[in-house]
């Protein structure tokens, strides 16, 4: 029980020494998260589109 206790006062202990993003930080790289899978599923929908289409054309 001893090992156990101490285990979670070490990680709080820990825990106080990260520094968390702001708001705004959290915010701004949702949206470049966001804004890249878009961009990134559009790209990938298109290059299937195209592949489709040869492999149609071929047969």
């Amino acid at each position: 029980m001893k090992k156990f206790l101490k285990y979670f006062k070490e990680s709080h202990q820990e825990l106080k020494k990260v520094v968390w993003p702001s708001r705004e930080a959290v915010i701004s790289s949702t949206k470049v998260v966001l804004v890249s899978t878009v961009l990134i599923a559009v790209f990938l929908g298109l290059v299937d589109f195209i592949l489709l289409k040869g492999v149609l054309f071929i047969l």
